[in-house]
């Protein structure tokens, strides 16, 4: 073998483990994301089974505790659209009725199965994804009312 062929096995083989370790960089990545929708972006999307976050406001009058008194559930808005939303475990402190909130988990059954929960931490903070998708939400609501024959 020539030196000549020798260089190019070397560069084809370094290409190739190259390639190898950004295909295993990759995937180790798309495991670890995980994507933000607002009750309504998941009218519209596909999210399968994968774990993702759900942010909006407690809906009024949702939040219920079941006889297990471990379990609970709530509905999460945007004001325009809802999710049922069901969690097992403690809910954090600020944790109540017509405040933002994030949930993480999947989808299952058209309700979102919560495996945590994040509440805002003043009365003077939402999550930037929560305030975004509302803002999202009440032009969509401003624009839908607009469009609506007037009788």
């Amino acid at each position: 073998m020539t030196r000549k062929k020798r260089r190019l096995y070397m560069l084809g083989l370094a290409l190739l483990g190259l390639g190898a370790a950004a295909a295993l960089t990759l995937t180790a990545f798309e495991d670890n994301i995980v994507f933000f929708f607002s009750p309504t972006q998941l009218q519209t999307q596909q999210v399968g089974d994968r774990n993702f976050r759900l942010g909006g406001l407690v809906e009024q009058g949702s939040v219920t505790k079941l006889p297990d008194g471990v379990t609970t559930r709530f509905v999460v808005t945007d004001t325009v659209n809802s999710v049922p939303v069901t969690y097992r475990g403690q809910l954090p402190d600020l944790f109540r009725e017509g405040q933002g909130v994030v949930a993480e988990g999947r989808l299952a059954g058209g309700v979102f199965q919560a495996r945590e929960v994040l509440a805002k931490h003043d009365e003077n903070y939402m999550p930037p994804e929560v305030a975004d998708a509302l803002k999202q939400a009440e032009h969509f609501k401003a624009t839908t009312k607009t469009l609506k024959p007037s009788s």
